[in-house]
């Protein structure tokens, strides 16, 4: 069989481009695995957080969620956030599960409070507010809606 040149050449081609592909997507995921020391955050529910999730402070990755448990006492979900050591958190910080868009991944937002004290290191976050699921918000809203009260006879047109 005779090989034609063009399409070992082509084939060279498709296979550098694949491989800068892959180069420019490995640099951009930002797959560091984040160093640090471990705070305990305790939630109702994480709806679909995984180990590995971003931890987030105004957006900017400042940790990985890195193991989640189950309070055999309490039955709430234990969730063990690595933090970068130069990222030193307030006692009064909020955290909270939230979603990276409609369709995006989930992610646990830090919110620094003022307090002058800091977490130590395999300290706890106490304020924590759960995932709120686009189930739950409509099943709010309609409840809202339907427990809304009409025109009352006093307040009617006469």
């Amino acid at each position: 069989m005779k090989r034609n040149p063009i399409e070992t050449v082509l084939g060279a081609v498709v296979l550098l481009i694949a491989v800068m592909f892959l180069v420019f997507a490995y640099s951009a995921a930002d797959l560091k695995a984040v160093t640090g020391y471990a705070v305990n955050a305790t939630f109702q529910k994480v709806g679909g957080l995984e180990r590995g999730s971003d931890v987030r402070i105004s957006g900017i990755r400042v940790g990985t969620v890195s193991e989640q448990l189950l309070d055999q006492t309490t039955f709430q979900a234990k969730v063990t956030l690595l933090i970068a050591p130069e990222v030193t958190l307030p006692k009064d910080t909020e955290a909270s599960i939230v979603s990276d868009g409609l369709l995006g991944s989930k992610y646990v937002n830090l919110t620094p409070g003022r307090s002058t004290d800091r977490i130590p290191a395999a300290g706890a976050i106490a304020k924590t507010k759960d995932y709120q699921s686009l189930e739950d918000l409509v099943g709010q809203i309609i409840f809202i809606a339907t427990n809304s009260s009409g025109p009352t006879e006093e307040s009617a047109p006469k």
